[in-house]
């Protein structure tokens, strides 16, 4: 692991300076690098040795400190074709690609655009879905865990996309994909991807209308339909909202649904609070945790602010109907209380 992190530091200083030329053709070119590094330390209250009583991605460890990710980020233009590639080292990256094996597996997206016009754009390759609110790298988020509404989500799509702005507020996407959360596959079946997007209220509200879906082999088929709403209330206040259902059919139809709701509180350009509500119903046993229940889950975080440096303390509380954790004396419970601190440093 030392020398992965080692190749992400050598490879962030190669390309460190971002520049803007002009090739041999007169065409504007640019080279912009970024990048971060992530680590925790999470302490689940009841839970017995060797039991982590976490049901979400990505932070699953208790009472360890543990590597999140080291990424590398190198976006490049050239006139009107844009590159993107992005590597990720660490569980977080891993568990992104969970279907990969090798270098994809520390390949978090690669992918090629064109403008055909000032209006549209296409794109080929493998990117982070468009589906939900919550990102997969820990400098976008204001909570360190994650919600389960995206942990059971898609984590990313490979294909190609067509996105056209509409007008200055607006703009739509869509796109074919592979079966969600693969590079590779022998699959015949194919997604269906789209995304409307508008600014209402003096751009202080922007709605974004999510899709996934399409037929998974025989008469097999799954559609996804997801709402995120972005609102700035004031310069210290905003509130977000993510609700998502995924339907499946295969004979019967069935489905899980998540609604989360994000209350931001800045007091300070140094601190921020970030009080997250979510209520995740999987009562059909649909989703990849399978609970076959509903979990009601708060989580309380703080950013503090050291320059490039971001200090996140954060509780977590999760409620379950049914008994999904477990207690020190490894008795199944209802309920978990966790508590996480992690550090999250963006170049």
């Amino acid at each position: 692991m030392l020398k992965k992190i080692s190749l992400i530091a050598i490879l962030f200083s190669i390309f460190n300076t971002s520049f803007a030329q002009k090739d041999s053709t007169g065409s504007k070119y640019s080279i912009t690098t970024s990048g971060s590094v992530d680590a925790y330390f999470r302490n689940s209250f009841s839970a017995p040795s060797g039991v982590t009583n976490n049901l979400t991605s990505f932070t699953n460890s208790n009472k360890k400190l543990a590597l999140g990710m080291a990424t590398l980020k190198v976006d490049q233009s050239i006139g009107k074709f844009a590159a993107t590639v992005d590597l990720g080292l660490g569980k977080r990256a891993e568990e992104f690609s969970y279907n990969d094996n090798g270098f994809l597996a520390y390949l978090k997206q690669a992918y090629v655009s064109y403008s055909l016009t000032e209006k549209l754009k296409i794109s080929a390759g493998k990117w982070a879905t468009h589906v939900g609110y919550e990102l997969l790298d820990a400098p976008l988020n204001r909570n360190y865990s994650m919600s389960y509404g995206f942990s059971y989500g898609p984590f990313f799509h490979t294909g190609v996309k067509a996105e056209y702005a509409l007008s200055g507020k607006s703009s739509v996407m869509i796109g074919i994909a592979n079966p969600t959360d693969y590079v590779t596959t022998s699959s015949a079946s194919k997604v269906i991807i789209a995304q409307f997007s508008t600014k209402l209220f003096e751009d202080k509200t922007t709605i974004y209308a999510n899709y996934q879906g399409g037929n998974t082999g025989g008469n097999t088929s799954f559609s996804q339909f997801d709402v995120v709403i972005n609102n700035t209330l004031s310069s210290q206040f905003a509130l977000n909202y993510d609700g998502t259902i995924y339907s499946a059919k295969d004979g019967a139809r069935s489905n899980w649904k998540s609604n989360a709701l994000y209350m931001n509180y800045d007091p300070s350009s140094k601190i921020g609070f970030t009080l997250r509500s979510e209520i995740f119903d999987d009562k059909s046993a649909l989703s990849a945790g399978a609970f076959g229940t509903s979990i009601f889950a708060n989580t309380l975080s703080m950013n503090y602010k050291i320059k490039k440096l971001t200090i996140i303390p954060e509780l977590r509380l999760d409620n379950a109907n049914d008994h999904l954790f477990f207690n020190s004396d490894n008795i199944a419970i209802g309920s978990n209380t966790s508590f996480i601190i992690a550090a999250v440093y963006k170049f």
